[in-house]
């Protein structure tokens, strides 16, 4: 995803994503507005950054490997493309990750899935879709938080027919975002006065070069409510709780740590990686790392 684009995509849309991750995104996006570049040490954290869930990536596959497909859902979730100046786990096109589960689920030598998530959450666009193709898998799926799921990352976990959240874990997070900037102020300090030319009542209505206007702040707020609902409505389903358990429950907007989310039914376990993965073999009758190393694969995601 290009910068211009992301950024963009940032200020019109709404996101079920960590509010401290948003804040992290407003930041970057900002300093590229001004057409800065990632300082030294932000580039040798993201380098540092990538060498490690290189590494894991091909940790978990090796764990899991065989008959068990293990995908990896990493980092902020966008519907497509992927960016290389932020540091952390990046960012995962959901796109590309859609492709590769239906890859897994059509795959006759994988009898189960496992969705290994740890990500703060991200974009709303491309999350309903995929937790239906998680629903309508036919293979067991499971989805552990490894350590985080929140937000969009937790709707989507929520549709595995087992999730699991490990020891030291959270999951949760469960609301949207959006954002508006006046940039109304910087753009008078700059001596710039915009002016746009346009047909229909509301096609500019909510840009950034005037403060907000009650009524886009409503339609905003409409637009927020509508992908909550949904939100909710997705976990209710994947749990099989009520919709008032997880509006009133679940942390409303909070993250909770793993025992506290078992607690609200928010995970069906608090175990490790390793656990859940021999918990599966067992299940699927895997009784050797040979018969597991026979069939390992690789699924790379952009």
């Amino acid at each position: 995803m290009s910068t211009g684009l992301l950024l963009a995509h940032f200020v019109s849309s709404p996101w079920a994503v960590l509010p401290e991750t948003f804040l992290v995104m407003r930041s970057v996006l900002s300093r590229w507005t001004g057409g800065q570049l990632a300082s030294e040490s932000v580039l040798q954290k993201i380098s540092a950054d990538k060498k490690i869930m290189a590494a894991r990536n091909v940790a978990s596959i090796q764990a899991g490997g065989g008959n068990i497909a293990v995908l990896q859902l990493y980092g902020i979730l966008a519907q497509r493309g992927q960016i290389d100046d932020v540091s952390g786990p990046g960012v995962t096109s959901l796109q590309q990750f859609t492709a590769n589960f239906r890859d897994a689920a059509n795959d006759p030598s994988v009898s189960a899935i496992l969705i290994d998530i740890d990500s703060p959450g991200g974009s709303v666009f491309g999350v309903q879709e995929l937790y239906e193709e998680i629903m309508a898998c036919k293979k067991p799926v499971t989805a552990i938080a490894n350590s985080m799921a929140a937000s969009g990352a937790y709707w989507i976990g929520s549709a595995a027919g087992e999730f699991y959240c490990t020891p030291g874990g959270m999951v949760g997070s469960i609301g949207v975002v959006m954002c508006h900037v006046d940039q109304s102020k910087a753009l008078e300090m700059d001596g710039l006065d915009p002016t746009f030319i346009y047909s229909g009542k509301f096609k500019v209505e909510g840009n950034s070069c005037e403060p907000l206007s009650e009524e886009a702040q409503t339609e905003m707020q409409r637009m927020a409510d509508a992908y909550y609902s949904k939100f909710v409505s997705a976990v209710s389903k994947g749990r099989k709780v009520p919709i008032a358990s997880v509006r009133d429950g679940m942390g409303q907007g909070r993250t909770l740590m793993a025992q506290d989310a078992m607690a609200e039914k928010m995970v069906d376990g608090v175990m490790p990686f390793d656990a859940v993965v021999k918990k599966m073999m067992t299940a699927q009758k895997i009784a050797t790392p040979s018969r597991l190393n026979a069939a390992k694969r690789e699924i790379e995601l952009i």
